[in-house]
């Protein structure tokens, strides 16, 4: 593929650090080196000398003098070496990309971190956007400075329907999509599991036709995925990412470890085709210059302790925690709420997304009176590209919602809304 239409006049222009590359460089080097290039800080100056992490199964991360150099160093920019292996791993077991070797990975600070620094590589002010409806609210605030002309595709139980995606795109001819002068669609962003808010997951058969239409179409698709670990149902009948099938090198995904591992190490990694994971390494150099050194040796060593039977051992406890969780929502919801509203079931993540047929627009209903009720929940025109036109949708989260508090808060909505 050629991506040269798919990045912004900024994006084209940006031009490596030779600082940040001389920092590559070191990760690199020989013990004999004398490095006289960048302006690292003294370690000695460092009031750090060693740590130990304890863990919940009562095991240890012990980061030792020198290890703890590398927390408190700069580093590469595209990640702690010994992580980006690791995810480069990870992700080949996971996914087993088509062209692999065209590739590449950067650690990013979150995955939210990455999806931004992504849509600023390819969004200039009023492009299309096409993208799912609803839609994560993240990625709508990264959008929303931008102005973009959006292309927004409905859904149901089975998240994005292929048919409404090839109708918005039918105003065009697939042929010209490959004039660059054209003004055309360029980027496809799809939530494929678990889908925020939804909570619905795409099957197989629509990722395949989806992937083709935007074959079809050159979209290049944004595969935000930070529930992948969150799906409810045994691990080897997850459905097939879009990277898994990517003959073309048009995908960019983005992981996330703040679901299974913790939000606050601000740890994500973005895949995909050398040449733009390259436009985002340019970006990273002269932004944050790398994601959290700290954290990304404490992930590093945690995946090193753990090993894969570790590591899977602890996603499945993760995603059956959230299945227990679901299923009192869910229990909650349907003792309190059935005749008030309507829902899909989750089939992973953390979301139970209600419509109230009896209510034109649920955002005065949460934002003026729900506090009076001690319940709060997200109105749904806050994950709608145009938030201006009324919804009867809300998204409740039941992640750290006890059971009793489930019932509680489900009740007391059941009153707001009568």
């Amino acid at each position: 593929m050629k991506y040269s239409r798919f990045l912004t006049q900024v994006s084209r222009n940006r031009q490596p650090s030779l600082i940040r590359e001389m920092t590559n460089l070191l990760a690199q080097a020989s013990p004999e080196l004398v490095f006289m290039a960048g302006g690292l800080p003294n370690a000695q100056m460092f009031p750090f000398q060693a740590g130990s992490i304890t863990l919940k199964d009562g095991r240890a991360l012990t980061i030792h003098p020198k290890l703890m150099m590398d927390c408190l160093q700069y580093g590469p920019t595209p990640g702690y070496p010994p992580l980006v292996k690791q995810l480069k791993d990870l992700t080949q077991q996971l996914h087993s990309p088509p062209r692999w070797a065209e590739m590449d990975l950067i650690v990013t600070a979150g995955s939210q971190d990455g999806l931004c620094k992504a849509l600023e590589m390819m969004i200039s002010p009023g492009d299309y956007v096409v993208t799912q409806e609803p839609c994560y609210t993240g990625t709508l605030s990264i959008l929303k400075p931008y102005k973009p002309r959006y292309l927004p595709i409905s859904g149901d139980q089975n998240g994005m329907c292929p048919e409404a995606l090839k109708a918005a795109l039918s105003k065009w001819k697939p042929e010209e999509v490959q004039d660059t002068e054209k003004d055309v669609p360029k980027v496809l962003y799809v939530n494929p599991n678990a889908c925020n808010p939804t909570g619905v997951s795409l099957p197989e058969d629509r990722r395949q036709e989806i992937y083709k239409i935007a074959s079809e179409y050159n979209l290049i698709i944004l595969e935000d995925d930070p529930y992948y670990f969150v799906q409810f149902g045994d691990r080897k009948d997850f459905p097939p990412s879009f990277l898994s099938m990517d003959v073309d090198c048009r995908v960019i995904r983005f992981d996330s470890f703040s679901k299974i591992l913790s939000s606050g190490l601000r740890i994500g990694y973005v895949t995909g085709p050398k040449p733009l994971v390259e436009r985002i390494v340019l970006h990273a150099q002269v932004s944050l210059l790398h994601a959290p050194a700290m954290s990304q040796v404490l992930v590093s060593e945690l995946l090193k302790l753990w090993g894969d039977e570790g590591f899977f051992k602890h996603t499945d406890a993760v995603q059956a925690f959230y299945l227990d969780q679901r299923n009192a929502m869910l229990e909650a919801a349907e003792k309190h709420l059935s005749d008030l509203c309507e829902w899909a079931v989750p089939t992973g993540g953390m979301f139970l997304w209600l419509k109230v047929p009896k209510i034109h627009d649920t955002w005065d209903m949460i934002l003026e009176r729900a506090l009076t009720k001690n319940v709060i929940l997200v109105p749904g025109k806050a994950f709608m590209c145009d938030s201006s036109k009324p919804c009867q949708y809300m998204r409740a989260a039941f992640s750290i919602v006890s059971p009793e508090n489930m019932d509680k808060g489900c009740k007391n909505l059941a009153e707001l809304i009568s």
